[in-house]
């Protein structure tokens, strides 16, 4: 029995496209979730995030098999206009279908500031099915997450 991932956004989606060819299944998802408002201090100064900044989580692959990953954060509007995201970090996690976490990959913390702050992750087998999920933390502080579940 040929397994096919089905990867469908546990969060707001934006999409999902599926793509089969004769010798493999293969799917894709692309989730996005909005960054709400909060504030947060960087060395005495106060930085604000405004309402218009999205994370988006994009997934590609077949049956457990990662082929592409990628999390980054786009603002319009007057949240383009900010200073961004400073001393933040992309990390990438994989539960089980009891939502319980085997594998963390930590992204490293950048001090510089940016507003469109981003991480690819590389390809890999997950060892069982559940679901994947990216995190955006800023200032050691988990600011907004984006999940997609991997079924057979």
């Amino acid at each position: 029995m040929r397994h096919v991932m089905r990867l469908a956004t546990t969060l707001t989606a934006v999409g999902a496209l599926f793509l089969t060819s004769p010798t493999a299944a293969q799917a894709g998802a692309v989730g996005s979730t909005p960054v709400h408002t909060f504030e947060y201090s960087v060395g005495g100064a106060t930085m604000k995030i405004p309402t218009g900044c999205m994370f988006t989580h994009v997934i590609r692959g077949g049956g457990r098999k990662i082929t592409y990953q990628n999390a980054g954060v786009d603002c319009a509007f007057i949240a383009a206009l900010s200073s961004g995201f400073c001393n933040w970090r992309i990390d990438f996690t994989y539960a089980d279908t009891n939502n319980r976490t085997y594998r963390t990959s930590r992204g490293k913390t950048h001090s510089e500031c940016k507003i469109d702050p981003m991480r690819n992750n590389h390809p890999q087998t997950l060892p069982r099915y559940g679901k994947a999920c990216a995190h955006l933390y800023v200032t050691g502080v988990r600011r907004v997450s984006q999940c997609h579940h991997i079924t057979k």
